[in-house]
C-alpha cells in the first residue's frame, strides 16, 4: 500500500484538485514504467507467516536489506517499516507481504532486471535467516489470527475500520497478494481511453494471472481468491466503475469520485490522524471534524486519492490493479502486457475496439466469472480465452512496434516477456489450474509442499 505523499500546500481552490491529476500529463517520450508486487515471508522449517519481531522475522528482513544492499532506512514511530534506494522502495503490506515498488524504468528489460535484482537480494537475507518467500495470490494456509498487523498508524485504523464496511477488508490487508503497473498519460482524452480499456480488460488480466485457488489450508473454489476478496471489501471505493464509460469523464469525474470515497485519516508529523469515515468535502471547507478549522494541503489530497481501490486507479498515473502476485516470469508478464496495449496507439486503439461494446452488466459479470474460472470464464455471451487471447496478440503488436532492445540489442523487443501468458492461452490453463493439478496429484492434498515447490 502506499506511504505518505508529500509536498503540495494549502488547497486554495477546487480546481487544483483536478489539476493535481493533469499535472501527471507527460509527453510520449518521457512514459515510464513502474511495477509494484507483493510477496508472502515464511519461516523455512515452520511453515508459519514471518512476524514483525524477531530473529527470524519482517524486521530482521529489512535489517539484513538495509546492512547488506545499500537500502536506506524508513521509519515510523522508531520502528523500520520500509527501505528506500534508486527511485525504488521497499514497504510493508499490512499483514507482512515484502512488496517492492519499482523505479520508474523505460522499458521492460529494465523491469525484469529490477525484478531479478531484488529477488536475489530477498533470497540472499531470507536465506541467512531460515526464511523463504513465495509468490501467490492469497496465503493458501495462515489464519487471520497467525499473521502480524505491521507497525503502521495507516494499518491499525483501517484495521478497526474494515469490519463496518464489508466482509473481507481485513483479509485483504493480510492474507492477499498482487502485482500492479503504474502507467502513464499524455493528456485527459489519453487518460480517459487508458483508463477505460484498463476496466474493461482488468477481468483479462485477473484470469491470466489467476493464482489463489486454496484458503485455509483446502481449494476455495475459486482460481482467484484475491479477486473474491476484494468484491466484498468497501463499495464505497471498489470495483469497476461503470460512470468511467458515461460522456463526461475526465479528471474533474474522478475528482467528484474521490470526493465521494470516505476519508481514512490524515497524516501529520508522522502521525496518523484518525478521520474514519469523514468527508474530503467537509475537510475543503475547514469543517473536518478531526482537525476542525485546518483545511488540506496537496500532500493531502495525494494522500487521500491512495485509499481509493478500484479495479484500475488515477493518480498521476494509473494503475492497473487486477491481478494476482505470482512466479517470477508473471512479475515481468504483467507490465508487458499492459506497456503493450497502452503504449502503442495501434494497440490501445485495437483495445478499445475490442471491448467498447460491452455493458458494465458484461464488465461486472466477466469480474466476477474471472475470479472463479479463470480462461473459461464467460459472461454476456464474451468467452474470456477468446477475449485473452485477443488482448494478448493486441499486446504482442504493440510491443513489437515498441521495438525497445535488451541485452545490448540482442534482443529486439519485449515480446518474449509475454510468453507466459502465451503458454496459459495455448493450454487455457493459469496458475491456478497447475497449483490444483499438483495438490490433487502429486501432492496428494498435503498443502505444505506449495512451499518447496513454488517459493522463489
Amino acid at each position: 500500500m502506499s506511504i505518505p505523499q508529500s509536498g503540495g500546500g494549502p488547497i486554495e481552490d477546487r480546481a487544483q484538485l483536478a489539476q493535481y491529476l493533469a499535472d501527471g500529463c507527460k509527453p510520449r517520450a518521457d512514459w515510464r514504467i513502474g511495477t509494484e508486487h507483493e510477496k508472502f515471508g515464511y519461516c523455512k522449517d515452520t511453515h508459519e507467516p514471518l512476524p514483525y519481531e524477531g530473529e527470524r522475522s519482517i524486521r530482521a528482513m529489512l535489517e539484513g536489506l538495509r546492512d547488506g544492499h545499500g537500502w536506506a532506512p524508513v521509519e515510523e514511530g522508531g520502528k523500520l517499516i520500509g527501505l528506500e534506494k534508486d527511485g525504488a522502495n521497499i514497504s510493508l503490506e499490512p499483514g507482512g507481504q515484502l512488496e517492492l515498488s519499482g523505479a520508474p524504468v523505460e522499458n521492460i528489460h529494465e523491469t525484469c532486471d529490477e525484478v531479478n535484482a531484488h529477488l536475489r537480494e530477498v533470497k540472499d537475507v531470507a536465506d541467512r535467516i531460515g526464511a523463504g518467500f513465495i509468490g501467490l495470490g492469497a496465503a493458501p494456509v495462515w489464519t487471520h489470527e497467525q499473521m502480524d498487523l505491521m507497525p503502521k498508524g495507516r494499518y491499525k485504523l483501517m484495521n478497526d475500520y474494515m469490519t463496518k464496511v464489508g466482509t473481507m477488508g481485513r483479509v485483504m490487508m493480510r492474507r492477499t497478494c498482487t502485482v500492479q503497473v503504474n502507467l502513464d498519460f499524455e493528456s485527459e482524452a489519453d487518460m480517459v481511453k487508458k483508463l477505460r480499456v484498463a476496466l474493461a480488460l482488468q477481468p483479462v488480466a485477473t484470469a491470466l494471472f489467476a493464482n489463489s485457488p486454496f484458503f485455509e489450508g483446502k481449494p476455495n473454489g475459486h482460481k482467484s481468491w484475491r479477486s473474491r476478496v476484494w468484491r466484498d471489501l468497501d463499495p464505497a471505493r471498489t470495483g469497476m466503475l461503470p460512470w468511467v464509460f458515461e460522456e463526461g469523464m475526465g479528471f474533474e469525474r474522478w475528482v467528484e469520485y474521490a470526493l465521494d470515497v470516505p476519508m481514512y485519516f490524515v497524516y501529520r508529523d508522522g502521525e496518523y490522524i484518525d478521520a474514519l469515515g469523514q468527508s474530503f468535502r467537509d475537510f475543503l471547507k475547514g469543517e473536518l471534524p478531526a482537525l476542525p478549522g485546518e483545511i488540506p494541503t496537496l500532500s493531502d489530497w495525494a494522500d487521500h486519492l491512495t485509499t481509493a481501490f478500484p479495479e484500475a486507479r488515477v493518480k498521476k498515473f494509473i494503475e492497473m490493479r487486477g491481478a494476482d502476485g505470482g512466479p517470477w516470469r508473471r512479475l515481468c508478464a504483467l507490465p508487458a502486457f499492459w506497456v503493450g496495449l497502452m503504449y502503442d496507439q495501434t494497440a490501445l486503439d485495437g483495445a478499445w475496439d475490442l471491448v467498447k461494446g460491452w455493458d458494465a452488466e458484461t464488465r461486472e459479470g466477466l469480474r466476477v466469472a474471472a475470479s472463479v474460472d479463470g480462461l473459461q470464464a464467460e459472461a454476456g455471451g464474451v468467452r474470456m480465452h477468446d477475449i485473452a487471447r485477443e488482448a494478448l496478440a493486441l499486446s504482442e503488436a504493440g510491443l513489437k512496434a515498441r521495438a525497445r532492445p535488451g541485452a545490448g540489442g540482442l534482443i529486439p523487443d519485449e515480446t518474449h516477456f509475454l510468453n507466459a501468458l502465451k503458454e496459459s492461452v495455448e493450454t487455457g490453463k493459469v496458475p491456478a489450474d497447475h497449483l490444483l493439478e499438483d495438490y490433487h496429484g502429486k501432492w496428494d492434498g498435503d498443502l505444505s509442499r506449495i512451499y518447496a515447490d513454488y517459493s522463489y
